[in-house]
């Protein structure tokens, strides 16, 4: 969908209806419940509750030795989303939850709760958690975030600490592919502004009060180079549509993951600098770490094709086959041309999910 460019006039007055319609919507109940991704139960009437009721905090304890505590902390909190009440489900990011030895739900009332991970799936991002006594909390009904969540759709961005809930408006303002450094590609991310606190497990909702998306990351452009305000670009936050949800919830419940070949992977952080693909960062004992790739060399091809940016990077990886294939690499360090071969990996092996710390 292409991108557009929007005035601060259109934008300032879009944010302010979505505040003013979608609080008055929601304050007459909860809509119908619509049809939720295929093998979960339907949760039981809440037609007198506030689906916002549904956004919860939570916290994570990762062990000092987990693979990613040194990038991603020992201590994490954010929020997730009722999304089952019947079974206690709640949607939240990936790497909140991500080789947590505990995690808790904190509810409003102050009630802390134990929690299980019952998901983590790199692929889409997202992490699924069980929690292990009924929370009270009426469930979320899921959107369509291929209808609803279109650009200059007016939403709402609700992430909760627990006793507080933080609700601002928001438009968006951009779908496309998102890619991180991490090795991390999402096809037709949500994009919205102004930025938001609190985004990690966010709970992006319709004006009718549906979940159209689960926050992931803040970016310095929503618009993503392809629009402009004054010369200025639009700071904002990126989630994680639903729709994204729906083909692999029952393998999240059954495997813990979407259940599809697992990809090639380098551990190898990269960053678009100009017309180069710079590593930032190669992870410890990771494949490019053991193949003598080092921060500051530039990526030159993958299997002798050259790379054109980050996107094509990991798609040109991915094409040659599932983890455990080599990868032919070739880099500049210091103007000089160097191949390597990488012996891929599948990243939930790298990772200490099962606990083995």
């Amino acid at each position: 969908m292409a991108a557009y460019r929007l005035a601060p006039l259109a934008v300032l007055l879009l944010i302010a209806v979505v505040s003013l319609s979608a609080r008055a919507a929601l304050a007459q109940g909860s809509p119908p419940d619509r049809t939720l991704p295929p093998g979960e139960t339907s949760a039981p009437d809440q037609s007198a509750a506030n689906p916002l009721d549904a956004v919860i905090g939570l916290r994570a304890l990762i062990p000092a030795d987990a693979r990613t505590a040194g990038s991603l902390g020992t201590e994490r909190q954010g929020s997730g989303v009722v999304i089952d009440a019947e079974q206690g489900l709640v949607l939240t990011i990936g790497y909140l939850v991500m080789e947590a030895g505990s995690v808790e739900l904190l509810l409003p009332d102050d009630r802390v709760v134990g929690a299980e991970v019952t998901a983590y799936d790199y692929d889409s991002g997202f992490g699924l958690l069980r929690a292990d006594r009924p929370l009270g909390l009426p469930a979320m009904p899921l959107g369509d975030s291929l209808t609803e969540a279109e650009e200059r759709s007016e939403v709402l961005v609700v992430a909760s600490t627990g006793r507080q809930q933080r609700v601002a408006p928001a438009v968006v303002v951009s779908r496309r592919d998102f890619t991180g450094y991490w090795e991390y590609l999402l096809a037709d991310a949500i994009f919205t502004t102004p930025p938001a606190p609190g985004y990690g497990g966010a709970a992006l909702v319709s004006r009718e009060g549906e979940l159209l998306g689960i926050g992931s990351l803040q970016v310095g452009d929503a618009l993503g180079g392809n629009g402009s305000l004054g010369g200025r670009v639009l700071p904002g936050n990126m989630f994680v549509p639903i729709q994204t949800l729906r083909p692999i919830y029952n393998d999240l419940l059954t495997f813990g993951r979407a259940n599809t070949a697992p990809r090639p992977w380098l551990g190898l952080h990269t960053v678009e600098v100009g017309d180069r693909l710079l590593v930032q960062r190669v992870t410890p004992d990771g494949p490019a770490d053991r193949a003598g790739i080092e921060p500051l060399d530039v990526v030159v091809a993958v299997d002798r094709e050259t790379v054109s940016d980050q996107a094509d990077f990991y798609r040109k990886i991915w094409a040659l086959g599932d983890a455990g294939v080599e990868v032919p690499l070739t880099v500049l360090r210091a103007d000089m041309r160097r191949d390597a071969e990488l012996r891929s990996i599948d990243r939930y092996d790298f990772l200490r999910l099962d606990g083995s710390f």
